[in-house]
């Protein structure tokens, strides 16, 4: 009997089949090279091995994208017909729920299913990335930290469970424990881009935009090569990191050589393209047709109710496309799943319409509509959709329609707000000197008129 690196058995496995699978989970661990291939060369070598099959569904279903998750519906039911082992069986559950929509309650499976067998590193980062897409940030920390105590640096993929941990320190604001535990994870796996992750959001949430263009730069052979599929996301960094310190020549050029230039249909790239590009247009950038291939590439995987944070971003690209037809039918689609009952339908109603709406009064000039919208879907964090640093944008925006609609008094406060969060961030500086100025242009004003 055949098992995985972590000693767990592979039932029906041969031993082609085993390195097969074995390879492509560490290249979905690492986010480098091309699990679902080895997914399927696993398969193909050995049709009654469940785990190939449950690997392949779980890469698939958490791709977020209407197609894919279409795809791995047959997956699962031909496992339904296969001898499964009582492990085999709950990765089953947690699949079945999310095929459902049931994000949460698929977490909940595979929480339960980490505390009979701790070292899974499959059902982990699978749950790893359910409450990454749920905005679940005490999850993000505590679904490694329950494992890791059965965990040690002799056991194949260990570093890895030490990044998962390191984010989720980060997004609970643990930076200094965030940043120990990153520390450990890269000098273990030097390769695990999940664990730079971590470092580019601790820098990120605590104002250091220099420090994490200077870590960036010096780690880039690490996360930054061709057969990293999360490359992409960590360039988005990097371009926020220049933005924030005012290089907008940097963060376009970023964009424009090795965001845009691979041309990713894959919808995880096209939340950063979309929101990178947002970012720049806030700042004055001229974009010219940038934003046209993004639309395009959102077409496939624009349904309302699949997961909104892709459809909000979306409305984003079609606004610089200027295609405000498709944004009508965009908000048409999370309208209409917005009356449906099941999770997404939930996270169309409370933060994927108000959001979208808020986006297209922001870009129309009606900065009070943008106001009353984007107030009420701030509300996002630990609700749903990615990290601290992906959802800022909402507060970018917020910040920018009450500058633009004269509310300086507002945007004072949300500066202040920020300012006490992150007294180091530059952007938030200069969020607050311009609302002060104009209060007090508005001030001379009045006295002048007196």
């Amino acid at each position: 009997m055949y098992k995985d690196l972590q000693g767990y058995t592979l039932a029906g496995a041969t031993a082609q089949a085993a390195n097969h699978y074995n390879n492509a989970v560490n290249a979905f661990n690492i986010y480098r090279g091309d699990p679902v291939s080895g997914a399927d060369a696993a398969i193909a070598e050995a049709p009654e091995f469940p785990m190939a099959h449950i690997l392949k569904a779980h890469l698939l279903t958490l791709a977020t994208e209407p197609a894919l998750t279409a795809a791995a519906v047959p997956i699962v039911q031909g496992l339904r017909t296969m001898k499964l082992t009582e492990r085999e069986a709950s990765h089953v559950r947690a699949l079945e729920q999310l095929l459902l929509g049931r994000w949460t309650a698929a977490a909940d499976v595979l929480a339960l299913h980490s505390s009979r067998y701790p070292l899974d590193i499959l059902a982990l980062q699978a749950g790893h990335l359910i409450d990454f897409y749920r905005a679940g940030s005490r999850e993000l920390r505590d679904r490694p930290a329950r494992v890791l105590p059965q965990w040690s640096s002799d056991i194949p993929a260990y570093p890895l469970v030490l990044g998962m941990y390191a984010f989720g320190l980060e997004e609970v604001g643990e930076y200094t424990k965030a940043e120990e535990t990153r520390r450990q994870a890269v000098e273990l796996q030097p390769m695990d881009c999940w664990a730079h992750h971590a470092v580019a959001h601790v820098y990120k949430m605590q104002g250091h935009a220099e420090k994490g263009v200077q870590w960036m730069q010096q780690n880039a052979s690490n996360w930054s090569c061709d057969d990293n599929f999360f490359q992409g996301h960590n360039w988005w960094h990097y371009a926020v990191y220049c933005i924030e310190i005012g290089d907008h020549v940097k963060a376009l050029q970023i964009y424009d050589e090795h965001i845009a230039k691979n041309g990713s249909a894959v919808a995880l790239d096209l939340v950063d393209a979309s929101a990178l590009l947002w970012r720049l247009h806030l700042v004055g950038v001229d974009l010219s047709d940038r934003w046209v291939s993004v639309a395009n590439r959102w077409e496939p995987h624009v349904d309302g109710c699949s997961y909104p944070f892709n459809d909000w971003h979306a409305v984003m690209a079609n606004l610089g496309a200027g295609r405000r037809q498709r944004v009508e039918e965009i908000i048409g689609c999370l309208r209409r799943a917005a009356n449906g009952d099941g999770e997404p339908e939930e996270w169309a109603r409370r933060y994927g319409l108000p959001l979208s709406e808020g986006f297209v009064a922001f870009w129309d000039g009606d900065f009070k509509t943008a106001i009353q919208c984007l107030s009420a879907a701030r509300r996002i964090v630990n609700g749903f959709g990615g990290s601290h640093a992906q959802r800022d944008i909402i507060d970018l925006t917020l910040l920018e329609a009450a500058l633009r609609g004269g509310d300086a008094y507002f945007a004072r406060s949300l500066s202040n707000e920020r300012c006490a969060l992150v007294p180091g961030g530059r952007l938030n500086r200069d969020f607050l000197a311009r609302s002060e100025g104009s209060i007090a242009t508005r001030s001379r004003f009045a006295m002048r008129s007196v």
